[in-house]
């Protein structure tokens, strides 16, 4: 299991803006290799600016973007036009502004039913989409993800029973702010992507960024610290203010 890469930089812009460029630059390689670009979005305020980079130029003209398919990591039980959606946040700030096919767009289907319900109907696209095998999980080229001030990664939550799910892809949950039933991809599909990328940006993220990347394991109080792929890569990228208490090295706190 290969370390994380961790690249520090000034603010939340420069930070976005690497992060648009991994974007584009898997994209690309997923496309020259006549292959599709699997993407997994995350949700919460510090993504925000990734999309309406990727929304613009120069980034938007980059992206082979009928290659791309994209989920969401989690979602709040929450209809897809409410305020709190992820869906609804993606959707407005990037994927309205882009030549995506409507077909690509894989959001949790709530709304209706039960956040269970809506667990079982989003796992079974996802191993359609992915045409797995009983026992197989799927392999997500990208998934973008962030990082709580109490060390939950997607709607996975301290201390919850879904952080002992290893036989399902997709589960139900409940928790965060607002404290709502979710859907959230488990530890075993963050852990079999191709490649992990962290946004984490601001000072109150400095005590949760050392204590998942530098301190001891406290895995049930952290599950961020459970995110740890087994054959792709992860890679943090951190404004300033949120690396703050790492004891990483002068070049990576040099980046612009």
């Amino acid at each position: 299991m290969a370390q994380p890469v961790i690249r520090v930089f000034a603010d939340l812009e420069s930070l976005s803006r690497e992060a648009a460029e991994q974007f584009v630059r898997l994209a690309q390689q997923q496309a020259q290799a006549g292959c599709r670009f699997s993407i997994a979005l995350a949700g919460g305020s510090t993504p925000r600016r990734l999309y309406e980079l990727l929304a613009g130029e120069p980034y938007r003209s980059r992206v082979p973007w009928a290659s791309v398919h994209a989920f969401w990591g989690d979602e709040r039980w929450v209809p897809p036009d409410h305020p709190d959606s992820n869906f609804r946040q993606a959707f407005s700030l990037l994927l309205t502004h882009v030549p995506l096919p409507a077909g690509n767009i894989y959001r949790v289907p709530t709304g209706s039913g039960d956040a269970t319900l809506a667990a079982a109907t989003y796992e079974r696209t996802l191993r359609t989409f992915f045409k797995l095998q009983d026992g197989a999980w799927p392999a997500f080229d990208l998934v973008v993800l962030g990082l709580g001030e109490d060390g939950h990664v997607a709607s996975l939550f301290p201390q919850s029973a879904a952080l002992q799910e290893a036989h399902h892809a997709v589960t139900a949950t409940t928790g965060g702010n607002p404290n709502v039933p979710r859907v959230t991809l488990t530890l075993p599909v963050l852990n079999h992507a191709k490649h992990l990328v962290w946004l984490v940006a601001g000072a109150q993220k400095a005590s949760v960024a050392r204590d998942v990347l530098e301190g001891a394991d406290r895995a049930e109080e952290l599950p961020a610290q459970r995110v740890r792929p087994t054959h792709g890569e992860a890679m943090w990228l951190l404004d300033r203010a949120a690396a703050g208490l790492l004891h990483v090295d002068e070049a990576a706190k040099g980046n612009a």
